[in-house]
């Protein structure tokens, strides 16, 4: 989950223009493994197959209403510990936020192990970390605290009217 030059582009399934980034798509069978942030001038790539292509209609779904249900068969691949802090945030409600020290309360552990864990989230958007903030600010997003990541935080929490 990192905007980078042209991404991994062995293995890519997809990429789908968003208005803050091209979303680099990557399935594995019927599943979808990861998505990753390009920048916006990243080339884009039609889906290859029809799993690909039903990953770009719910994320362009999701692009056009916020209150879009993802519905995608997904492979998180994580500790258990990560994948207790994804749990977490998937349950945070579409407009709503929580920070870091409240993941980290709920879940009985400490807040930048959960920062941590939610910088290495592979399913970006269907493990809507961007709703975790810090305890005075937005806090950081794909283990930065500025520049073009916070930008897609930002995008992504007016999208959702989490932020003014």
């Amino acid at each position: 989950m990192s905007v980078q030059g042209e991404g991994l582009l062995e293995g890519c399934s997809a990429r789908l223009s968003a208005p803050y980034a091209v979303l680099a798509i990557y399935t594995r069978r019927e599943e979808l493994v990861g998505i990753e942030y390009l920048p916006r001038t990243a080339a884009t790539l039609k889906p290859i197959h029809f799993f690909a292509r039903e990953v770009c209609r719910q994320l362009s779904a999701y692009l056009s209403d916020p209150d879009f249900q993802f519905d995608l068969p997904c492979a998180a691949q994580g500790t258990p510990y990560q994948l207790r802090v994804w749990n977490a945030v998937r349950a945070i409600p579409r407009g709503k936020t929580m920070s870091y020290a409240d993941v980290a309360r709920q879940i009985g552990s400490a807040p930048r192990p959960v920062g941590t864990a939610c910088g290495a989230n592979c399913l970006p958007l269907l493990v809507p970390c961007h709703r975790v903030l810090g305890s005075s600010g937005i806090g950081g997003f794909m283990h930065v605290r500025k520049g073009e990541p916070l930008e897609i935080k930002r995008w992504l929490l007016r999208h959702e009217r989490a932020l003014d």
